[in-house]
């Protein structure tokens, strides 16, 4: 027995030792940039990767359009209803088509049309109808959430695909503060994996729901939210239960001391890290696939940042000013912002 014993231990401790070999943490001492597309009139904060690997985009000025990295070219278009000045600032995909959403009222949901071009499948109209951002469950199944109005979220559902969008009742929604909404800074307050969904709010609120949007739960937070434009930027998820979600104000992007948060179970509860230490404002952030939840990277107009701790303590990286970043792989992303669309490399 006591051979079995030691031979059972000695079977743990090896098995454990490949565990922890299994993966390292990088350090990322610098990153290159290649400039893909180059606009002064364009404000990028949506970008969205493809099943086939292209880049999509959509902008202000009504602009949107797909990059192939086969041929390296962008292909552009500008969408047009009536005499607005189309801003959009929210895109999703499925398996067969492309989405984009306008900010401001009136609301219009655009989808890949059979003839080309894109058609529209939703459009709301109201004082206070401002939508912020978008993404699928699957195929069938996507969400997109904006700003406050009579007395709740504005959250809209498909189930077909995004042939057709409802939005929920207010009945069927926690109460929203009075003025609460969703950042529009990065098409990133909005997780969803498997049928969990979770929203970060201007009010550093998580919504949260279980059932692909049938039903919500309000988890409160200790992130930064006195003024105006504090709050919650950005929110990410490794897994169902390692997330992080980033803020600050953007009035004053220097603040750091409330502006990070850390999740383990799920969204359930909250812990601010890294307090009074680099970044601040940052409006998004990303888990580095196959980075095991220890590897992040937050991006803003006041540079680019990276953690190989789950967020603890971060390394600033670059001074580039940029909005939003999408993966491609476990070294290389497309960042977008200001005038241009990129593709950055971390280095080691």
């Amino acid at each position: 027995m006591r051979a079995f014993l030691y031979t059972f231990i000695g079977c743990l401790f090896i098995v454990s030792c490949k565990s922890e070999d299994k993966f390292k943490p990088r350090t990322f001492n610098g990153v290159e940039f290649v400039t893909l597309l180059e606009d002064s009139l364009l404000s990028v904060r949506a970008i969205d990767i493809l099943n086939d690997g292209s880049l999509s985009f959509a902008a202000n000025n009504g602009a949107y359009g797909l990059y192939s990295p086969k041929t390296k070219m962008f292909q552009t278009n500008i969408q047009r209803h009536d005499s607005l000045n189309l801003h959009f600032r929210a895109v999703a995909h499925t398996a067969t088509d492309f989405f984009m959403l306008s900010i401001e009222n009136p609301a219009l949901l655009y989808k890949t049309g059979d003839s080309g071009k894109m058609t529209l499948v939703y459009e709301e109209q109201g004082q206070g109808v401002f939508y912020d951002a978008m993404t699928f469950w699957n195929n069938r199944e996507g969400i997109a959430v904006g700003d406050y109005v009579n007395g709740c979220l504005s959250i809209i559902i498909t189930r077909d695909g995004g042939a057709t969008w409802m939005k929920i009742s207010c009945s069927e929604l926690p109460g929203a503060e009075a003025g609460e909404g969703a950042f529009a800074a990065s098409n990133t307050n909005i997780k969803v994996l498997g049928n969990k969904a979770w929203i970060g709010t201007t009010h550093g609120n998580i919504y949260y729901s279980e059932d692909k949007g049938k039903s919500w739960k309000l988890i409160k937070t200790p992130i930064v939210k006195a003024g105006d434009t504090e709050g919650i930027y950005s929110i990410d998820f490794y897994n169902e239960h390692i997330g992080f979600a980033i803020g600050g104000d953007y009035m004053n992007p220097e603040i750091d001391s409330a502006n990070k948060m850390l999740t383990v179970d799920g969204g359930k509860t909250w812990e601010l890290v890294a307090a009074n230490k680099n970044p601040g404002y940052r409006s998004c952030v990303q888990y580095i696939p196959k980075g095991e939840g220890k590897e992040l990277v937050a991006v803003g107009f006041k540079g680019i940042d990276y953690s190989n701790d789950g967020g603890l303590t971060w390394k600033h990286l670059s001074d580039e000013s940029y909005y939003t970043i999408r993966f491609i792989n476990n070294k290389e992303a497309y960042v977008a912002g200001s005038g241009r669309i990129s593709k950055v490399t971390f280095r080691e």
